[in-house]
């Protein structure tokens, strides 16, 4: 418990922890960076990484006047490749170790959810994966589930970096330009639990309705039938 308080803790406060870790760490802070980014992305089972609120925070402290270690440009360069390649590493894991899952020794994924995997890719792969970028937890999914209904690596990749530049883009620099007003750096929490509520909220109506429109398709017993 002490554990996930302190992940909590450091999640909703990561402006404080960040410029905290770059007085401690100096120019490694990159590289801590990076390997969050990357694992973020690229690991299926750690979704509960920070990702948006990181991006944002670090971008924030770059403006700060008093210190030189962090550049935002530095750091969204990094960033996106550290996003990139860890949807790639996704991609491959969920290739060659996704399908696998579905052999039938795990009784509730079925084969049958790996071909409509395919062909939702097929028809809607690009933009599912530009637009998963900005979606916590569904971002982590995303390439692993794409490299499961084997969707093609050159269509997959064009998104990937397209999606991963933007993704990194949009909160780092943001995060220059609007972490140090005071609003922001008095609500920042607030900031952090919106970064990850809102990007999910369609995703959750779009879950609801397919549920939903998939209850009303079952057929019903009728009476005889069930005498």
């Amino acid at each position: 418990m002490d554990i996930i308080m302190s992940v909590v803790d450091f999640i909703l406060h990561m402006d404080v922890h960040l410029a905290q870790m770059v007085t401690d760490f100096g120019f490694w802070t990159y590289l801590i960076l990076f390997v969050v980014i990357f694992i973020e992305t690229g690991l299926v089972f750690t979704p509960f990484l920070p990702g948006d609120s990181l991006l944002f925070a670090a971008g924030a402290i770059s403006a700060l006047p008093e210190q030189t270690t962090l550049q935002p440009v530095l750091i969204f360069v990094l960033m996106a490749t550290a996003a990139i390649l860890g949807d790639t590493a996704n991609y491959w894991i969920g290739h060659y170790i996704g399908p696998r899952a579905f052999s039938g020794n795990i009784r509730f994924l079925k084969k049958e959810y790996l071909i409509r995997t395919q062909e939702f890719y097929d028809k809607h792969g690009g933009i599912t994966i530009f637009l998963a970028r900005f979606i916590p937890i569904i971002r982590t999914f995303a390439p692993f589930v794409a490299g499961i209904g084997k969707m093609r690596y050159k269509y997959f990749i064009t998104y990937n970096v397209i999606g991963g530049i933007s993704w990194t883009a949009a909160f780092v620099f943001l995060g220059y330009f609007f972490g140090q007003v005071p609003f922001v750096k008095d609500h920042f929490s607030l900031l952090v639990i919106a970064l990850v509520l809102i990007p999910g909220i369609p995703a959750i109506i779009e879950f609801l309705k397919t549920r939903s429109h998939g209850k009303k398709q079952e057929p019903v017993q009728s009476q005889d039938e069930s005498i």
